[in-house]
């Protein structure tokens, strides 16, 4: 039988033991490492990637946003769920456009913790739900208009929602369930399921590519304010770099539209 890994990464000493007692009691799981902050979490996972990693979302500098960004980017086999400590609709948000797999509050129980794990190793998609509620659609609708509000040069490089998705998405914020969605629009229940995990997507990717932008202007602009005597050309990114990502990245959308055409 083929054991599930999981890397736990929490400050809270108690919490992450209790985690640990948990899986260990299970055949199929076992707990390979562990680390008190994020940073030292991020080197141990590239040394000895988990198929799970179990993480605090906001402990120290490192935030477990950025960790988890880093790991999808560098590990996308490795799944994350973050660990919240009050339940917050800013905290499930921020899980949710970085690309977790989970997330979770620390008064959750033994076999609810096995149960998620076993799913998210089995490639379910519980995030596409945290959708559901009204008010994640609504944060959801607000961040997309937010993109058109954008320079172009940056609008251009983002996935933007199709009619479909707006209309599942307005529905959601209003209260209906998935169910009353696919009647009122004439869809199956599996098409509103499909356009969830879609949307989902498309938050992860605009974040990262998001970030990734953020950081290339500020090292084009770095750039510029050193000098030939204190930097050379490999301390940044040059504009003609520059360019090729964004060239690189419409591809990724047009290819990432292509692919799921069918269901706008």
């Amino acid at each position: 039988m083929e054991q599930i890994s999981v890397f736990l990464a929490d400050w809270q000493v108690l919490f992450r033991e209790g985690i640990h007692f948990t899986l260990s009691g299970e055949e199929d799981l076992v707990v390979t490492g562990e680390a008190t902050s994020n940073a030292e979490a991020l080197d141990l996972i590239l040394k000895n990637p988990p198929r799970i990693a179990i993480i605090n979302i906001n402990h120290g500098d490192f935030s477990g946003v950025n960790l988890t960004l880093s790991i999808r980017q560098n590990l996308p086999s490795v799944s994350v769920v973050l660990v919240i400590d009050t339940d917050d609709i800013n905290h499930r948000y921020s899980a949710l456009k970085c690309g977790a797999a989970a997330c979770i509050t620390k008064d959750i129980g033994p076999e609810e913790l096995v149960n998620l794990v076993r799913k998210i190793a089995d490639g379910n998609d519980l995030m596409s739900q945290v959708i559901l509620r009204p008010d994640i659609a609504d944060r959801i609708i607000e961040d997309f208009n937010n993109f058109n509000l954008m320079n172009s040069e940056v609008h251009n490089l983002l996935a933007s929602l199709s009619t479909r998705e707006s209309e599942i998405l307005s529905n959601i914020s209003d209260g209906h369930t998935p169910g009353e969605i696919a009647s009122a629009l004439g869809i199956s229940d599996e098409s509103v399921t499909k356009s969830l995990g879609i949307i989902r997507q498309k938050l992860e990717t605009n974040e990262r590519s998001r970030a990734i932008v953020e950081a290339s202007q500020k090292a084009l602009t770095s750039g510029k304010e050193k000098t030939e005597s204190d930097t050379s050309s490999q301390e940044y990114i040059t504009r003609e770099e520059f360019n090729a990502f964004k060239e690189s990245l419409k591809e990724h959308f047009r290819a990432f539209t292509d692919n799921y055409m069918d269901f706008k």
